[in-house]
């Protein structure tokens, strides 16, 4: 193995850890801006996890996107013409490589190369060592992305009995899964009640397996992709929400959510599944589009969490046993950025599922290191990169004040409360957080004609581009194409109870502003 002495790289110079959708944005906007990014990728091509061929990829054989082609999307480059509403993995990683191509990222990436340690260096900056075929490789920058991802290292809890299973294709990880033909005709236990577990038990019963069951501790409240028609984020993660969730009490946010999910899915119980909580923030919420009509037809039998395993069988906390030939985990992953040197962790506060950070990006005590894209976030996910990505670069480059010490505290005090409760966030209060901090959050007064599209239509890519830095001209017009998209939005003229929500919200952001 070679090493090589520290080198000290331009003023401009970033480091950005990670070439998936978090560090490709990011790159994007800091190149915009004047800075000269270089791009960490461990894989042999960016991508993130949407690159199948990837060691940290979680994505599997015919595994579709949950958000749709206009969520699914940054603001400045759109999926080719023709693409699915639901676009595969295979689509998504062309478009990231296209995205990647449009701005002249694929020379600033380094592929097949490991970040081993990042730490301070003394007199300001960041050491950051990283290897790559033997060579070991030591360089200075003044500042550092993290944008490595937050689902790479696969959670498994501890079952009695676990290790001593004995099914003939034993156990995994949902991260582990590519598809459904290893499992014909088998008996497959599923554990979890995440979008994933949901998902790749659905594929594995359409796929032929024997039968499958799923068991976990809380039955969530299942949304199907479609709603109508309409894709479900278009309809769940709007502006409106967001705004509600700010000035409602929590117990009304929380009946109102749920009547809106009764409404279009219904209780899982009415079909064979277990009963949530009546309270849905505590029973929390999923997406599948398959699994509630499979429990329906029987092709899917949901059971309580695994109490004890025994060679083969499984008991669980109901009582009942069953017989399998494989157990897949999807039960989530752990936070894990084990190249931060152990005072730069200690810092942060790092453990495996909370970092403290001012608004999920900067620290006081960490000048020019920004982290992107490590929350835990219901929702599309490619809105809030970008925004996130762009307060970055405008902090850095002057384009807005940076954070002051006082914002910065506050900042760490509601990121500590946080700890211990849960660590899920929905896509709408990170856009909003985002956009207000980049100075790019539409001015409902200034767009009148955009007013129902920008309140209840979906929080696309493009509608933060109206207004602030960065703004575009045809940004009006893709904004009321996205919110027309699949039939959500009609016409410019609100329903009687969005009218009753805007006033409210108007009224209050008045007497607040008073």
């Amino acid at each position: 193995m070679t090493n090589t002495a520290s080198r000290e790289m331009p003023s401009n110079a970033v480091a950005i850890i990670g070439a998936g959708p978090a560090g490709l944005v990011t790159a994007r906007w800091l190149v915009s801006h004047g800075f000269e990014p270089v791009l960490f990728e461990a894989a042999d091509r960016p991508g993130g996890q949407w690159n199948a061929a990837s060691p940290l990829s979680g994505t599997w054989r015919g595994m579709r996107t949950n958000t749709s082609r206009v969520m699914t999307r940054f603001s400045d480059l759109d999926h080719p013409e023709g693409a699915p509403v639901y676009p595969s993995r295979e689509d998504m990683h062309a478009y990231l490589e296209c995205y990647a191509d449009h701005f002249g990222l694929m020379r600033r990436i380094r592929c097949r190369t490991w970040v081993e340690r990042l730490e301070q260096a003394d007199g300001g900056g960041w050491l950051l060592r990283s290897r790559r075929d033997g060579e070991v490789r030591t360089e200075r920058f003044a500042r550092v992305v993290v944008a490595s991802g937050r689902y790479v290292a696969p959670e498994v809890p501890a079952v009695p009995g676990l290790n001593g299973f004995t099914g003939a294709l034993g156990t995994a990880h949902t991260s582990q899964y590519d598809g459904g033909q290893a499992y014909r005709s088998k008996d497959v236990l599923v554990a979890g009640c995440s979008i994933s577990a949901l998902e790749i038990a659905s594929d594995i019963a359409l796929s032929g397996a024997c039968s499958v069951t799923v068991c976990y501790r809380r039955q969530r409240y299942v949304l199907p992709k479609l709603l109508a028609g309409v894709p479900t984020d278009h309809v769940m993660f709007t502006r409106a929400a967001a705004l509600a969730g700010e000035i409602l009490p929590p117990d009304d946010l929380a009946a109102g959510l749920k009547a809106t999910i009764l409404r279009a899915a219904g209780s899982p119980d009415q079909v064979g599944a277990m009963t949530p909580e009546e309270n849905i923030f505590a029973a929390g919420i999923t997406q599948s589009q398959h699994f509630l009509p499979l429990v329906a037809e029987g092709r899917i039998t949901v059971r309580p969490w695994i109490e004890a395993i025994d060679g083969r069988t499984i008991g669980f906390a109901d009582g009942s046993k069953g017989e399998f030939d494989a157990i897949l985990f999807g039960t989530g992953y752990r936070l894990s950025l084990p190249f931060l040197a152990p005072e730069v962790a200690a810092t942060l506060g790092l453990d495996h599922t909370h970092l403290d950070l001012c608004d999920h990006t900067f620290h006081p005590e960490l000048e020019g290191l920004a982290f992107v894209g490590l929350y835990d976030q219901v929702g599309p996910l490619f809105p809030v990169l970008e925004l996130q990505a762009r307060w970055t670069a405008y902090t850095w480059a002057g384009v807005i004040p940076a954070p002051s010490r006082e914002a910065m505290a506050a900042g760490l005090t509601r990121c500590r409360a946080m700890r211990g409760g849960p660590q899920s966030i929905p896509m709408q209060v990170l856009a909003l957080l985002f956009a207000r901090n980049a100075g790019v959050e539409p001015d409902l007064g200034r767009w009148p004609d955009l007013e129902r599209a920008l309140l209840f239509g979906p929080l696309s890519p493009v509608s933060f581009r109206l207004q602030g830095p960065d703004s575009l001209v045809e940004a009006p017009e893709l904004t009321a194409g996205a919110a027309v998209s699949f039939g959500a939005i009609r016409s410019a003229d609100m329903t009687a109870e969005e009218r009753g929500l805007r006033d409210l919200i108007m009224r209050t952001v008045a007497s607040r502003a008073a």
